[in-house]
Protein backbone atom coordinates (compact mmCIF):
# COMPACT_ATOMS: atom_id res chain seq x y z
CA UNK A 1 0.00 0.00 0.00
CA UNK A 2 1.58 3.25 -1.12
CA UNK A 3 1.34 6.31 1.08
CA UNK A 4 1.80 8.95 -1.63
CA UNK A 5 -1.62 10.62 -1.82
CA UNK A 6 -2.57 10.62 1.85
CA UNK A 7 0.80 11.65 3.23
CA UNK A 8 1.38 14.14 0.43
CA UNK A 9 -1.86 15.81 1.45
CA UNK A 10 -0.55 16.13 4.97
CA UNK A 11 2.54 17.92 3.62
CA UNK A 12 0.20 20.78 2.85
CA UNK A 13 -0.83 20.91 6.50
CA UNK A 14 2.78 21.34 7.52
CA UNK A 15 3.25 24.03 4.92
CA UNK A 16 0.18 25.87 6.17
CA UNK A 17 1.52 25.83 9.70
CA UNK A 18 4.64 27.62 8.60
CA UNK A 19 8.04 27.37 10.23
CA UNK A 20 8.72 29.95 12.92
CA UNK A 21 11.47 32.47 12.34
CA UNK A 22 14.87 31.35 13.56
CA UNK A 23 16.39 32.59 16.76
CA UNK A 24 19.93 32.59 15.44
CA UNK A 25 20.90 29.09 16.40
CA UNK A 26 22.84 27.47 13.58
CA UNK A 27 21.49 23.97 14.24
CA UNK A 28 17.91 25.17 14.17
CA UNK A 29 18.47 27.05 10.92
CA UNK A 30 20.09 24.02 9.31
CA UNK A 31 17.22 21.85 10.55
CA UNK A 32 14.66 24.22 9.08
CA UNK A 33 16.43 24.32 5.72
CA UNK A 34 16.76 20.53 5.60
CA UNK A 35 13.09 20.12 6.53
CA UNK A 36 12.02 22.48 3.74
CA UNK A 37 14.16 20.66 1.19
CA UNK A 38 12.92 17.29 2.41
CA UNK A 39 9.29 18.32 1.97
CA UNK A 40 9.95 19.36 -1.64
CA UNK A 41 11.72 16.06 -2.37
CA UNK A 42 8.90 14.09 -0.72
CA UNK A 43 6.27 15.90 -2.79
CA UNK A 44 8.28 14.95 -5.89
CA UNK A 45 8.25 11.30 -4.70
CA UNK A 46 12.06 11.26 -4.42
CA UNK A 47 11.88 9.27 -1.20
CA UNK A 48 15.56 8.30 -1.00
CA UNK A 49 16.76 11.88 -1.07
CA UNK A 50 13.86 13.02 1.11
CA UNK A 51 14.73 10.48 3.82
CA UNK A 52 18.29 11.79 4.03
CA UNK A 53 17.06 15.36 4.39
CA UNK A 54 14.52 14.42 7.08
CA UNK A 55 17.30 12.62 8.95
CA UNK A 56 19.41 15.76 8.66
CA UNK A 57 16.54 17.93 9.93
CA UNK A 58 16.14 15.68 12.98
CA UNK A 59 19.88 15.56 13.63
CA UNK A 60 20.25 19.33 13.42
CA UNK A 61 17.07 20.53 15.11
CA UNK A 62 15.94 17.77 17.50
CA UNK A 63 17.19 16.45 20.79
CA UNK A 64 15.34 13.73 22.68
CA UNK A 65 11.63 14.41 22.39
CA UNK A 66 12.02 18.09 21.52
CA UNK A 67 12.64 19.87 18.24
CA UNK A 68 13.34 23.52 17.55
CA UNK A 69 11.28 24.74 15.88
CA UNK A 70 8.54 22.27 17.02
CA UNK A 71 7.37 21.78 13.42
CA UNK A 72 10.43 19.60 12.86
CA UNK A 73 8.63 16.91 14.90
CA UNK A 74 6.67 16.18 11.70
CA UNK A 75 9.95 14.91 10.25
CA UNK A 76 9.43 11.57 12.02
CA UNK A 77 6.17 10.91 10.17
CA UNK A 78 7.50 11.80 6.74
CA UNK A 79 10.79 10.01 7.33
CA UNK A 80 8.80 6.86 8.17
CA UNK A 81 6.61 7.33 5.11
CA UNK A 82 9.70 7.77 2.92
CA UNK A 83 11.14 4.46 4.12
CA UNK A 84 7.72 2.84 3.72
CA UNK A 85 7.45 3.99 0.11
CA UNK A 86 10.99 2.84 -0.66
CA UNK A 87 10.11 -0.73 0.36
CA UNK A 88 9.71 -3.16 -2.58
CA UNK A 89 7.22 -6.02 -1.99
CA UNK A 90 8.93 -8.05 -4.74
CA UNK A 91 12.14 -8.18 -2.66
CA UNK A 92 10.78 -9.41 0.68
CA UNK A 93 13.84 -11.53 1.42
CA UNK A 94 16.35 -8.75 0.78
CA UNK A 95 17.85 -7.70 4.18
CA UNK A 96 18.27 -4.09 3.02
CA UNK A 97 14.64 -4.03 1.94
CA UNK A 98 13.52 -5.41 5.31
CA UNK A 99 15.63 -2.80 7.05
CA UNK A 100 13.53 -0.10 5.37
CA UNK A 101 10.42 -1.48 7.06
CA UNK A 102 12.14 -1.57 10.45
CA UNK A 103 13.16 2.06 10.07
CA UNK A 104 9.63 2.94 8.98
CA UNK A 105 8.18 1.21 12.06
CA UNK A 106 10.58 3.02 14.41
CA UNK A 107 9.76 6.42 13.00
CA UNK A 108 6.00 5.85 12.74
CA UNK A 109 6.10 4.91 16.42
CA UNK A 110 7.93 8.15 17.21
CA UNK A 111 5.36 10.03 15.14
CA UNK A 112 2.53 8.53 17.22
CA UNK A 113 4.21 9.91 20.34
CA UNK A 114 5.63 13.22 19.13
CA UNK A 115 3.60 14.58 16.20
CA UNK A 116 1.95 17.89 17.17
CA UNK A 117 -1.15 17.17 15.07
CA UNK A 118 -3.52 14.32 16.14
CA UNK A 119 -4.19 13.54 12.47
CA UNK A 120 -0.54 12.57 12.04
CA UNK A 121 -0.69 10.32 15.09
CA UNK A 122 -3.75 8.57 13.64
CA UNK A 123 -2.17 8.22 10.19
CA UNK A 124 1.02 6.85 11.69
CA UNK A 125 -0.95 4.19 13.57
CA UNK A 126 -2.89 3.25 10.43
CA UNK A 127 0.32 2.88 8.45
CA UNK A 128 1.85 0.79 11.23
CA UNK A 129 -1.08 -1.60 10.92
CA UNK A 130 -0.50 -1.83 7.17
CA UNK A 131 3.22 -2.53 7.66
CA UNK A 132 2.40 -5.45 9.96
CA UNK A 133 -0.03 -6.83 7.37
CA UNK A 134 0.47 -9.93 5.18
CA UNK A 135 2.05 -7.98 2.31
CA UNK A 136 4.90 -6.71 4.47
CA UNK A 137 5.92 -7.91 7.96
CA UNK A 138 3.00 -10.36 8.22
CA UNK A 139 2.83 -9.92 12.00
CA UNK A 140 -0.88 -9.70 12.99
CA UNK A 141 -0.01 -10.14 16.65
CA UNK A 142 1.85 -6.82 16.64
CA UNK A 143 -0.88 -5.14 14.61
CA UNK A 144 -3.66 -6.03 17.05
CA UNK A 145 -2.67 -3.64 19.91
CA UNK A 146 -2.16 -0.85 17.36
CA UNK A 147 -5.72 -1.24 16.07
CA UNK A 148 -6.96 -1.40 19.67
CA UNK A 149 -5.26 1.93 20.25
CA UNK A 150 -6.99 3.36 17.18
CA UNK A 151 -10.33 2.13 18.50
CA UNK A 152 -9.68 3.74 21.88
CA UNK A 153 -8.79 7.02 20.15
CA UNK A 154 -12.03 7.06 18.17
CA UNK A 155 -14.58 4.40 19.20
CA UNK A 156 -17.06 5.70 16.62
CA UNK A 157 -14.82 5.07 13.61
CA UNK A 158 -16.12 1.76 12.24
CA UNK A 159 -13.17 1.35 9.87
CA UNK A 160 -11.05 0.39 12.87
CA UNK A 161 -13.46 -2.44 13.73
CA UNK A 162 -13.30 -3.54 10.09
CA UNK A 163 -9.51 -3.61 10.35
CA UNK A 164 -9.57 -5.61 13.56
CA UNK A 165 -12.04 -8.04 12.01
CA UNK A 166 -9.71 -8.57 9.06
CA UNK A 167 -6.79 -9.28 11.39
CA UNK A 168 -8.79 -11.99 13.15
CA UNK A 169 -10.14 -13.31 9.84
CA UNK A 170 -6.64 -13.61 8.38
CA UNK A 171 -5.59 -15.46 11.54
CA UNK A 172 -8.52 -17.89 11.21
CA UNK A 173 -10.31 -16.69 14.36
CA UNK A 174 -13.70 -16.21 12.71
CA UNK A 175 -15.70 -15.80 15.92
CA UNK A 176 -13.63 -12.80 16.95
CA UNK A 177 -13.73 -11.46 13.39
CA UNK A 178 -17.53 -11.57 13.44
CA UNK A 179 -17.64 -10.01 16.92
CA UNK A 180 -15.71 -6.96 15.68
CA UNK A 181 -18.17 -6.43 12.82
CA UNK A 182 -21.06 -6.73 15.25
CA UNK A 183 -19.40 -4.07 17.43
CA UNK A 184 -19.24 -1.84 14.36
CA UNK A 185 -22.97 -2.43 13.90
CA UNK A 186 -23.59 -1.40 17.51
CA UNK A 187 -21.66 1.81 16.95
CA UNK A 188 -23.35 2.77 13.66
CA UNK A 189 -26.55 0.86 13.01
CA UNK A 190 -27.49 3.06 10.06
CA UNK A 191 -24.15 2.83 8.24
CA UNK A 192 -24.64 0.77 5.04
CA UNK A 193 -20.91 -0.01 4.91
CA UNK A 194 -21.26 -2.02 8.12
CA UNK A 195 -23.81 -4.29 6.50
CA UNK A 196 -21.72 -4.59 3.34
CA UNK A 197 -18.81 -5.78 5.51
CA UNK A 198 -21.06 -8.25 7.32
CA UNK A 199 -22.41 -9.57 4.02
CA UNK A 200 -18.87 -10.13 2.74
CA UNK A 201 -17.90 -11.91 5.93
CA UNK A 202 -20.92 -14.25 5.84
CA UNK A 203 -20.38 -14.94 2.14
CA UNK A 204 -16.86 -16.17 2.89
CA UNK A 205 -18.24 -18.36 5.68
CA UNK A 206 -20.90 -19.81 3.37
CA UNK A 207 -23.76 -18.49 5.51
CA UNK A 208 -26.18 -17.46 2.76
CA UNK A 209 -29.10 -16.57 5.04
CA UNK A 210 -27.04 -14.12 7.12
CA UNK A 211 -25.41 -12.76 3.98
CA UNK A 212 -28.82 -11.95 2.50
CA UNK A 213 -30.05 -10.50 5.81
CA UNK A 214 -27.10 -8.10 5.79
CA UNK A 215 -27.62 -7.18 2.12
CA UNK A 216 -31.34 -6.56 2.70
CA UNK A 217 -30.61 -4.33 5.68
CA UNK A 218 -28.03 -2.43 3.65
CA UNK A 219 -30.65 -1.80 0.97
CA UNK A 220 -33.14 -0.62 3.62
CA UNK A 221 -30.58 1.86 4.94
CA UNK A 222 -30.00 3.26 1.42
CA UNK A 223 -33.44 3.17 -0.29
CA UNK A 224 -32.24 5.42 -3.12
CA UNK A 225 -29.19 3.32 -3.96
CA UNK A 226 -29.82 1.10 -7.02
CA UNK A 227 -26.48 -0.69 -6.54
CA UNK A 228 -27.69 -2.14 -3.24
CA UNK A 229 -30.69 -3.73 -5.00
CA UNK A 230 -28.53 -4.85 -7.93
CA UNK A 231 -26.19 -6.65 -5.51
CA UNK A 232 -29.17 -8.54 -4.07
CA UNK A 233 -30.31 -9.56 -7.57
CA UNK A 234 -26.78 -10.64 -8.51
CA UNK A 235 -26.41 -12.69 -5.32
CA UNK A 236 -29.73 -14.50 -5.76
CA UNK A 237 -28.88 -15.37 -9.37
CA UNK A 238 -25.50 -16.78 -8.37
CA UNK A 239 -27.08 -18.82 -5.59
CA UNK A 240 -29.78 -20.27 -7.85
CA UNK A 241 -26.99 -21.27 -10.27
CA UNK A 242 -29.13 -21.50 -13.40
CA UNK A 243 -27.91 -22.64 -15.76
CA UNK A 244 -25.62 -24.81 -13.65
CA UNK A 245 -22.06 -23.50 -13.56
CA UNK A 246 -18.96 -25.16 -12.03
CA UNK A 247 -18.23 -22.26 -9.67
CA UNK A 248 -21.63 -22.49 -7.97
CA UNK A 249 -22.76 -26.09 -8.54
CA UNK A 250 -21.68 -27.36 -5.12
CA UNK A 251 -23.51 -24.64 -3.17
CA UNK A 252 -26.64 -24.46 -5.34
CA UNK A 253 -29.92 -25.68 -3.79
CA UNK A 254 -31.06 -29.10 -4.98
CA UNK A 255 -34.74 -28.19 -4.98
CA UNK A 256 -36.20 -26.47 -8.03
CA UNK A 257 -38.77 -24.84 -5.75
CA UNK A 258 -36.01 -23.10 -3.77
CA UNK A 259 -34.24 -22.11 -6.97
CA UNK A 260 -37.48 -20.60 -8.26
CA UNK A 261 -37.88 -18.68 -5.01
CA UNK A 262 -34.38 -17.24 -5.35
CA UNK A 263 -35.02 -16.30 -8.98
CA UNK A 264 -38.22 -14.44 -8.05
CA UNK A 265 -36.49 -12.62 -5.21
CA UNK A 266 -33.71 -11.66 -7.60
CA UNK A 267 -36.20 -10.36 -10.15
CA UNK A 268 -37.89 -8.22 -7.51
CA UNK A 269 -34.53 -6.68 -6.54
CA UNK A 270 -33.56 -6.11 -10.19
CA UNK A 271 -36.89 -4.35 -10.82
CA UNK A 272 -36.27 -2.08 -7.82
CA UNK A 273 -32.80 -1.20 -9.10
CA UNK A 274 -34.14 -0.43 -12.58
CA UNK A 275 -36.98 1.64 -11.12
CA UNK A 276 -34.36 3.77 -9.37
CA UNK A 277 -32.20 4.05 -12.49
CA UNK A 278 -33.65 3.11 -15.83
CA UNK A 279 -30.30 2.93 -17.67
CA UNK A 280 -28.60 0.74 -15.07
CA UNK A 281 -26.95 -1.70 -17.47
CA UNK A 282 -25.77 -4.18 -14.85
CA UNK A 283 -29.26 -4.51 -13.35
CA UNK A 284 -30.79 -4.93 -16.82
CA UNK A 285 -28.24 -7.63 -17.66
CA UNK A 286 -28.99 -9.56 -14.49
CA UNK A 287 -32.74 -9.24 -14.95
CA UNK A 288 -32.17 -10.79 -18.38
CA UNK A 289 -30.23 -13.66 -16.75
CA UNK A 290 -32.89 -14.14 -14.08
CA UNK A 291 -35.65 -14.29 -16.71
CA UNK A 292 -33.70 -16.95 -18.57
CA UNK A 293 -33.27 -18.83 -15.29
CA UNK A 294 -37.02 -18.67 -14.75
CA UNK A 295 -37.55 -19.97 -18.29
CA UNK A 296 -35.10 -22.79 -17.59
CA UNK A 297 -37.25 -23.88 -14.64
CA UNK A 298 -40.47 -23.66 -16.65
CA UNK A 299 -40.87 -27.28 -17.75
CA UNK A 300 -44.59 -27.48 -18.52
CA UNK A 301 -45.84 -24.16 -19.91
CA UNK A 302 -43.87 -23.79 -23.14
CA UNK A 303 -45.77 -20.62 -24.09
CA UNK A 304 -44.70 -18.94 -20.83
CA UNK A 305 -41.15 -20.17 -21.33
CA UNK A 306 -41.13 -18.57 -24.79
CA UNK A 307 -42.53 -15.30 -23.38
CA UNK A 308 -39.82 -15.16 -20.71
CA UNK A 309 -37.09 -15.65 -23.31
CA UNK A 310 -38.64 -12.93 -25.47
CA UNK A 311 -38.68 -10.52 -22.51
CA UNK A 312 -35.03 -11.34 -21.82
CA UNK A 313 -34.17 -10.63 -25.48
CA UNK A 314 -35.88 -7.25 -25.22
CA UNK A 315 -33.62 -6.40 -22.29
CA UNK A 316 -30.54 -7.40 -24.31
CA UNK A 317 -31.66 -5.04 -27.08
CA UNK A 318 -32.28 -2.28 -24.53
CA UNK A 319 -28.80 -2.71 -23.07
CA UNK A 320 -27.30 -2.49 -26.58
CA UNK A 321 -29.26 0.70 -27.25
CA UNK A 322 -28.17 2.29 -23.95
CA UNK A 323 -24.52 1.44 -24.60
CA UNK A 324 -24.67 2.97 -28.07
CA UNK A 325 -26.29 6.09 -26.69
CA UNK A 326 -23.64 6.39 -24.00
CA UNK A 327 -20.95 6.05 -26.65
CA UNK A 328 -22.58 8.76 -28.73
CA UNK A 329 -23.76 6.40 -31.48
CA UNK A 330 -27.11 6.99 -33.20
CA UNK A 331 -30.06 4.91 -32.02
CA UNK A 332 -31.40 2.19 -34.38
CA UNK A 333 -33.46 3.74 -37.17
CA UNK A 334 -32.20 7.26 -36.49
CA UNK A 335 -31.24 9.29 -39.55
CA UNK A 336 -27.62 10.34 -39.81
CA UNK A 337 -27.45 14.14 -40.11
CA UNK A 338 -26.16 15.34 -43.46
CA UNK A 339 -22.92 17.24 -43.56
CA UNK A 340 -23.36 20.88 -44.42
CA UNK A 341 -22.13 21.65 -47.86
Amino acid sequence: MRKVSAAAGLIGVVGALGVAAGCGQIGMLKGKMAFKEANALYAAQNYGAASKKYEEAIEQGCSGNECKPPELLYSYFFLASSYDNMYKPTKKDDPKNQELLKKAVDNYQKATELSPNPEYKKRALQYLVAIHGPEKLNDPGSAEPIVQRLISMDPNDVTNYFQMSKLYDDAGDFDKAEAQLLKAREVKRDDPDVYAQLAGFYEKRGNFDKQMEALMTRAEKTPDNPEAQYTIANTYWNKACLPVRPQCAQTAPTSDAIKAKYVQSGLEAADKAIALRGDYIEALVFKNLLLRSEAYLEKKDLARQKALIAEAEELVAKVTEIRKRQQGQPAPGAKTPKKSE
